[in-house]
């Protein structure tokens, strides 16, 4: 086996992830992290949550999960209320119509990507996570801060 085909595994692996998100986009009007917000209050208790959960749950910073919010609630995919027990906190609601667009979305790539993942066995699920350390050692991105959810880039700022 040769290093070129593994630098051409890892491009086809970038290079889906980057057509998923413009199909996505092109499709159903709203970017990957717009989608993985409206499904995280889809599986929140009463479709709410705070920024900061959302910002948590997706590893975004407070600005960009502002972004997200402002574009998804003039969208009308999902509401900001004020906290009947704490006026200075806001809960985000996902809409009926936020959900619509949540339940129209097939699966993404890191959704049936996870699934497999679960159907590994701990031996297999080791050999891969060591060779994946191995190839981020070599490109020297140990850094790096990464969710668990695949999106194109890093720093996702939203247009």
């Amino acid at each position: 086996m040769e290093y070129s085909e593994v630098l051409i595994n890892i491009r086809k692996i970038i290079r889906s992830i980057n057509l998923e998100s413009k199909r996505i986009e092109k499709g159903y009007g709203i970017s990957i992290p717009q989608y993985l917000c409206l499904n995280f209050l889809s599986s929140n208790e009463n479709y709410r949550a705070t920024a900061k959960a959302i910002g948590a749950h997706l590893n975004l910073n407070p600005s960009t999960v502002s972004g997200i919010i402002s574009r998804l609630e003039s969208k009308g995919y999902l509401a900001k209320l004020p906290n009947a027990f704490d006026k200075r906190s806001t809960y985000i609601y996902l809409t009926a119509i936020g959900d619509k667009i949540v339940q129209s979305i097939p699966d993404l790539m890191h959704e049936k990507l996870t699934k497999k993942l679960k159907l590994l066995s701990d031996k297999d699920l080791n050999e891969l996570q060591s060779s994946l350390t191995l190839l981020i050692r070599f490109m020297e991105v140990e850094d790096v801060d990464a969710s668990p959810i695949i999106t194109p880039g890093e720093n996702i700022i939203e247009k």
